[in-house]
């Protein structure tokens, strides 16, 4: 039977980001819906991010699950920040879900995102501060400029994000980037629940160029999870390609999804 595959971006991204992976799975006869979360892509407004929470993000992509559902098998995709999402998701509906995915995602286990501060620091740490427009707090959201033409910015921008592309292909990818993004995150919300999380089959596909969010973040969002889990491990693969080539280069993700398994998993209650 067919599935679909529900895909969820990350900071500053929106659908369109996963044109091409989205274009990739149909083409091998499966549905895929990219979700622009509320204030990205198609869905912004003016008063950009201020006032949208974590809840607002869930509520949108259970409703694009609990349609899609009716259709078939669902595999829920998050890349990077999105996968704050996917576990909130996860933890709220995991009788919609067949399985779920974290492309070099965030998985929190032992606490919310603010506890995995300062652990396996990015590339992007040094040079975001030079990037905003306004300051987090007093603006009540994150901005940034992604249209910046200082060559230091743009090398850090390169290395941290797609070391594997040419200048081009990140000016394109930066300039289809949101420029707001939201403050608020639920911590707890976003935190593994073994319980319910623990239900769905789920696989983490390592980025080992990836130096937005380092391999050794991910592999404690594995270790951590496997060790909450017992009796269902996250499968994992590795894929040689950065934070955003992944995405720019789909074929290799594609494959890998095309065969996660949507078998049920034993109960973990």
């Amino acid at each position: 039977m067919p599935r679909t595959f529900v895909l969820v971006h990350g900071a500053f991204a929106n659908a369109a980001h996963w044109g091409p992976v989205a274009r990739g799975l149909t083409l091998r006869g499966h549905r895929a819906v990219a979700v622009d979360l509320p204030g990205h892509g198609l869905d912004a407004r003016n008063t950009g991010m201020v006032g949208i929470s974590t809840a607002d993000d869930v509520a949108a992509v259970v409703e694009v699950v609990r349609a899609a559902r009716e259709h078939g098998p669902v595999v829920l995709v998050g890349h990077s920040r999105g996968g704050l999402t996917v576990t909130a998701v996860a933890n709220a509906v995991p009788e919609l879900l067949d399985h779920v995915v974290y492309v070099s995602a965030w998985c929190c286990v032992n606490g919310g995102p603010s506890d995995y501060t300062g652990f396996a620091p990015s590339e992007l740490d040094a040079v975001a501060p030079t990037l905003l427009l306004a300051h987090p707090v007093e603006a009540g959201e994150l901005r940034v400029d992604f249209g910046t033409t200082d060559p230091a910015a743009l090398d850090a921008l390169q290395s941290a994000l797609l070391a594997d592309g040419s200048r081009a292909e990140l000016l394109a990818m930066l300039a289809a980037m949101d420029r707001r993004e939201s403050l608020a995150i639920d911590e707890e919300t976003v935190r593994v629940d073994p319980a319910r999380w623990g239900r769905v089959p789920h696989t983490y596909v390592r980025l080992t160029a990836d130096r937005a969010l380092m391999p050794a973040l991910q592999d404690r969002f594995v270790a951590e999870a496997d060790a909450a889990v017992v009796g269902n491990p996250f499968t994992t693969t590795s894929l040689d390609t950065s934070h955003l080539g992944v995405q720019l280069r789909p074929g290799p993700l594609v494959e890998v999804l095309t065969h996660v398994s949507t078998s049920p998993c034993p109960d973990t209650d």
